[in-house]
């Protein structure tokens, strides 16, 4: 028998990656997404193009916090909830509101909606932001979450409604930390797309700081296998960190891209931005141990799938 699935953002960097990956393992698959303006919609509508005629997809273009979601939630197993409102910067000042409705309502509605339903696993998306501006490293799930940020106090905010919901409702609930995801499709403001682009135009690039900030960045296909693994396991209530365990500095990532490319740029140096933290670092030994999963693209080989991607 076939499995049924719910994606939401279907259309986003991530969720369009989630989405093929389950049609092509043979899950049918129902999209949410209401494409957002938070970039082009061209670019979400081109994320779903190859697989939007398949018969095992179905694609509902709507606003979670409006759509009937008990009509599609009907015959569900598994629901993906890959939607929000990204971006730490933007989440300062008179957006905020935007962060609490897509982030934190639309979660909280999500959440009422699959209490009612006899579903086996709902995956959250949450983010590495929940950890805050930190010196104690590697960031692991025990550590008390302290957002440095509005952006990351939305996501752990709806993380713990997930988890209000698994114990009280029974709700199977699992919340994965993505850590820095990059990779083909990657949104147009996050660092790495800026960074080829820019080499590619020989434009300069701009870096926070020194540039010597560490990230932990992890491969799009990665984070797709982690939702399946959680998604499969008979684990409830618990987050995991996704990442890569393997820091690297902003710096040596654009040298890295540089040669890929085969071209030098300008780099200019600016003032940290409010709520940027400094460095992430994964601890992924809990994911490790209790879902079997170990990254398998490393950064060299997923920057030049990337580069190749945006050639």
């Amino acid at each position: 028998m076939s499995k049924k699935a719910l994606v939401t953002g279907c259309a986003g960097f991530i969720g369009s990656h989630l989405s093929e990956a389950l049609i092509q393992s043979g899950w049918e698959v129902i999209g949410i997404d209401c494409l957002t303006n938070n970039y082009e919609s061209k670019i979400k509508e081109a994320n779903i193009s190859s697989f939007l005629s398949s018969p095992d997809f179905k694609f509902i273009r709507e606003d979670l916090m409006e759509v009937q979601l008990e009509e599609y939630l009907e015959g569900v197993d598994y629901i993906f909830h890959l939607a929000a409102q990204p971006g730490v910067r933007g989440s300062w000042g008179k957006q905020f509101d935007i962060y609490i409705r897509n982030n934190v309502l639309a979660t909280q509605r999500l959440l009422e909606a699959a209490k009612n339903c006899r579903i086996k696993k709902l995956v959250y998306a949450s983010s590495s932001s929940v950890y805050g501006s930190t010196n104690v490293f590697p960031m692991h799930e025990f550590h008390l979450p302290r957002p440095f940020s509005p952006y990351g106090l939305t996501k752990i905010a709806a993380e713990n409604l997930c988890h209000l919901y698994c114990r009280n409702f029974g709700v199977p609930v699992v919340s994965l930390r993505y850590f820095t995801v990059y990779g083909p499709r990657q949104r147009p403001d996050m660092a790495i797309s800026i960074f080829i682009k820019s080499i590619y135009a020989g434009l300069p690039i701009t870096l926070y700081g020194d540039g010597r900030q560490m990230r932990d960045f992890t491969y799009v296909d990665d984070i797709v296998r982690a939702n399946i693994l959680a998604a499969q396991s008979a684990v409830e209530g618990e987050m995991f960190n996704v990442g890569s365990g393997q820091p690297i500095e902003l710096l040596k990532v654009v040298r890295m891209l540089e040669g890929k490319i085969g071209k030098e740029v300008q780099l200019n140096f600016v003032p940290d931005q409010k709520g940027d933290v400094r460095d992430t670092y994964a601890d992924i030994s809990k994911i490790k141990h209790i879902l079997g999963f170990e990254p398998e693209i490393n950064l060299e080989e997923g920057l030049a799938n990337q580069v190749e991607y945006m050639s």
